[in-house]
């Protein structure tokens, strides 16, 4: 009979990192398994939904709603449109929704029996393949889990605010894309072009460009702030420094590094230092960051990141479905 069995914590499989819910909203201590069939799957950004009809404890039918990653994340790990199809059994092992009404869970794994198990984030491909300067596309999922913040030390402001957010509140529920220093260590690619006046940053999510200016000019006075700030840059021997300032206000959204830095705002005064390097083999690029904002920060605030160098691949870029991004906002 298809059923739900609650597994051990200790069996269980890490949580996939999310770059769109806070930690908060899944349980990962009491995973479980749903074995069903597929009702619907919803191809889509930034979250691929699977429905699963599925039997509950008391026999009667149930409806689980499983989301994962963006389609580009999923694609490296070896998923097409057609991995899984309407009315295929499958078995689904996942991290549920702490609100424990509705029957909503973060994927870990999904099996159909007849293929191999499919995971959200496969481990990323190495490459011996060394890259002679920062030109080129660079992956940034296996540096997400081992991303590394400072202590966050926010401003009574700050944190009176972090403590009014809530999930309906993050920018990306109305696919507004992150900045920087969130957006470069997002789970995705990104393609750097190295032209003598500027460097341009590409992401693939929700279609982020960056110019970073390298001709020498000075931030410009009073100019027109914008979401993703004015950035200018300069080389340090290898090294690339770039200088942001005139951000648009903001909120930090439901991640940045840890959910006990949701919701955090950003104003006018924010400042961030980016130093990008290759690491001395050449197979990745190794990224700090120094974050200013006196208005909600007292202490400004570190955080380091890594990238793999990933020459074979290309960007998978995607807009964002403002539906689909709501639908981890509901509370």
């Amino acid at each position: 009979m298809k059923a739900i069995c609650v597994l051990a914590a200790g069996l269980a499989a890490a949580n996939p990192a999310s770059a769109h819910h806070s930690a908060s909203q899944f349980d990962p201590a009491s995973p479980v398994t749903i074995q069903g069939t597929v009702a619907r799957v919803e191809w889509t950004n930034p979250h691929v939904y699977i429905h699963i009809d599925t039997k509950g404890a008391s026999g009667a039918a149930e409806r689980w709603m499983i989301e994962t990653d963006a389609t580009p994340i999923l694609t490296r790990s070896g998923w097409t449109r057609d991995s899984v199809k309407v009315g295929a059994t499958v078995t689904v092992r996942a991290n549920p929704d702490r609100n424990r009404s509705r029957n909503h869970a973060l994927l870990v794994s999904l099996s159909t029996g007849t293929g191999p198990v499919l995971v959200p984030r496969a481990p990323a491909a190495r490459t011996a393949v060394r890259a002679t300067s920062l030109a080129g596309v660079w992956n940034s999922l296996r540096g997400f889990g081992q991303r590394r913040f400072g202590t966050l030390t926010p401003t009574p402001k700050g944190l009176a605010a972090m403590k009014a957010f809530n999930e309906a509140a993050s920018p990306i529920a109305e696919c507004v894309p992150h900045v920087a220093p969130q957006l470069p260590t997002l789970p995705y690619l990104t393609e750097i072009d190295v032209r003598g006046d500027s460097v341009i940053m590409r992401s693939e999510f929700f279609n982020v460009d960056r110019t970073v200016h390298m001709d020498g000019r000075p931030h410009p006075r009073d100019g027109m702030r914008t979401r993703q700030g004015h950035s200018i840059g300069r080389w340090e021997k290898n090294v690339l420094v770039v200088d942001t300032v005139l951000f648009a206000d903001h909120r930090v959204g439901n991640s940045f590094g840890s959910a006990f830095a949701a919701g955090l705002p950003a104003g006018s005064q924010k400042h961030v230092v980016e130093r990008y390097r290759l690491s001395e083999d050449g197979t990745r690029m190794l990224i700090d960051f120094l974050v200013e904002d006196p208005e909600y920060l007292a202490e400004p605030l570190t955080a380091s990141a890594e990238w793999d160098y990933v020459p074979q691949q290309r960007l998978q870029r995607f807009g964002c479905e403002p539906e689909q991004a709501r639908r981890f906002t509901f509370q």
